[in-house]
């Protein structure tokens, strides 16, 4: 499984956001800067992050994005499925029509484990559990 460069970014910009809340509102250009990653990208992601509910913006000479709740109540699950959509391992997996071998195949069984595993990881993180990692490291990059 590999994430798309949308759900990477994505998820290092609201982890900036998280890592700021309550300071007020950032840049998008100070996101860009700080995350490497380039300001009409960003724009695409903020608006699809703001469209799931996840960020508000500020307008204003001092506006820019805020996150629209406490970081400890968002779930990286629900930003990975607002970026990426759900977790899918294999076709088989999701769609039982996909395959005639679905009834005897053991390698789907392992395709499901795998899924699930990786769904109750994303489900059990927090922004805040990661701003917390990070501040905990020294970490200036939060990567995941």
């Amino acid at each position: 499984m590999k994430l798309s460069t949308r759900t990477r970014y994505g998820i290092r910009a609201i982890i900036e956001l998280a890592a700021h809340y309550g300071a007020g509102p950032l840049q998008i250009r100070a996101i860009a800067e700080r995350q490497d990653i380039s300001v009409k990208y960003l724009e695409q992601l903020m608006a699809m992050l703001k469209a799931a509910g996840f960020v508000r913006s500020v307008r204003g000479a001092k506006g820019g994005y805020l996150l629209d709740r406490p970081p400890e109540q968002i779930k990286v699950s629900e930003v990975f499925n607002a970026l990426e959509g759900p977790v899918v391992t294999v076709e088989c997996v999701e769609n039982q029509n996909y395959c005639a071998r679905i009834a005897d195949c053991i390698a789907r069984q392992l395709w499901i484990e795998v899924q699930e595993a990786v769904e109750a990881v994303l489900e059990a993180v927090t922004l805040q559990d990661l701003v917390d990692k990070a501040k905990g490291s020294g970490a200036l990059n939060y990567q995941i």
